[in-house]
């Protein structure tokens, strides 16, 4: 494959933990680069830090309507959630959201998330070791706190987590992934179908008791498979990616074990660092405009990779490397930038400060079982992460 085959590409490969080099050789010589695609059409890739935060914060000149993607009319139903939608139809729903995702209000969860990782820490103490870390903690730990935060009751957790994890399972072929999203909104639609009937204490219930009248069941049920989408496969390879970072770095593992508030240091380093999605919702051009000194015609398509803009040199020094006492490291674009900002970025936080320090404490000599270039990255993603992360603990084997 030559270099020129690749530009289409480059934006989702990885070196291990790194973008590939490409990604920043295009940064530094052509931040807005065109990439040609089938059909004779440009999509332009936004790799610098302050471009991007200019393209995902400009909700006035750049769309993130799923119809430019269909060719449907506005604001039509879509996998993405709030991520697909435009003011005003994206301002409605989103005001429904957000008071659900403060502090105080997500504080109620944080216990709930607590006995859930010790939960699955026992769990992984009584199978003893090895184990793949992504199928024994970091894949149910997230669909769990996505149950508990709608509500879903506990006799149907169980098939929930088979649902939520079959629909990142890319494994059987695209077919196999849209019935999974199908299957998921099937059962998201009846819950909330259910809920409406009789509302109990999480997301869903209380959106229904306070705004029942205002938001029919579809919608309702396509919010809350958004906040799956976003908070599923994200979690569970920030959990991974950290994980094995943390492994590479002992010294740094036990200032987490051992220093009360140091974690929430290191979780903002590393989201920056990792930046599991790649790149943001696509922005389509709303009129023809010369921006960053080129000609973006109307419909157009923007990319905008939020690995290279994390990595931007612009930021710092040694942007390539995690720091954890690097100044300012929430200003990272991990969880993007503007109005369609993560909404559950509050709670993904909480997630990894409860989850990182309480496994590396359970198990201080928690260690890879293979050698770390026999991890199985993930090849190609928009959202990166591990397939396995085999670990292993207590007296090595013979």
């Amino acid at each position: 494959m030559s270099v020129e085959d690749e530009f289409p590409l480059v934006q989702f490969m990885r070196e291990n933990f790194d973008p590939v080099g490409e990604l920043a050789r295009i940064r530094a010589e052509q931040p807005m680069f065109p990439m040609a695609i089938p059909g004779d059409q440009t999509v332009w890739l936004v790799t610098r830090y302050e471009d991007v935060r200019e393209v995902l914060g400009d909700h006035e000149r750049f769309s993130n309507d799923f119809g430019n993607i269909i060719g449907l009319g506005s604001n039509q139903d879509d996998p993405g959630g709030l991520g697909f939608r435009d003011p005003p139809e994206h301002t409605r729903l989103r005001k429904y959201l957000t008071p659900e995702f403060t502090m105080r209000r997500l504080r109620r969860l944080e216990p709930r998330i607590e006995a859930m990782v010790e939960e699955y820490l026992d769990r992984m103490e009584k199978d003893g070791s090895p184990i793949d870390l992504v199928q024994s903690f970091c894949l149910p730990i997230p669909s769990l706190v996505v149950c508990e935060l709608l509500g879903v009751p506990y006799e149907e957790r169980k098939d929930f987590l088979r649902l939520s994890t079959n629909r990142f399972d890319f494994s059987a072929g695209p077919e196999a992934s849209i019935q999974a999203v199908n299957d998921a909104m099937a059962y998201l639609t009846d819950l909330v179908a259910r809920e409406r009937q009789n509302p109990g204490d999480g997301l869903l219930g209380t959106l229904l008791r306070e705004h029942g009248d205002e938001l029919d069941d579809r919608t309702l049920a396509s919010m809350a498979d958004g906040l799956l989408t976003g908070g599923h496969d994200t979690s569970t390879s920030m959990l991974a990616l950290g994980t094995l970072w943390l492994l590479e770095n002992p010294a740094e593992a036990a200032k987490v074990r051992e220093q009360e508030g140091y974690i929430t240091e290191v979780v903002e380093e590393l989201l920056r660092y990792m930046t599991v999605v790649q790149v943001a919702f696509p922005r389509f051009a709303r009129e023809d405009m010369e921006f960053l000194g080129q000609k973006v015609t109307k419909g157009q398509m923007l990319l905008c990779s939020l690995s290279a803009a994390n990595r931007d040199p612009a930021l710092g020094e040694e942007m390539d490397k995690a720091r954890p006492e690097r100044p300012a490291s929430s200003s990272h674009l991990a969880f993007g930038h503007g109005i369609h900002r993560c909404i559950g970025a509050p709670l993904a936080q909480m997630e990894m400060r409860v989850a990182f320090p309480a496994l590396l404490r359970r198990f201080p000599d928690l260690r890879l079982d293979v050698p770390f270039d026999e991890v199985p990255f993930r090849k190609l993603a928009i959202v990166y992460g591990l397939d396995a992360l085999p670990v292993a603990w207590g007296p090595r084997q013979a």
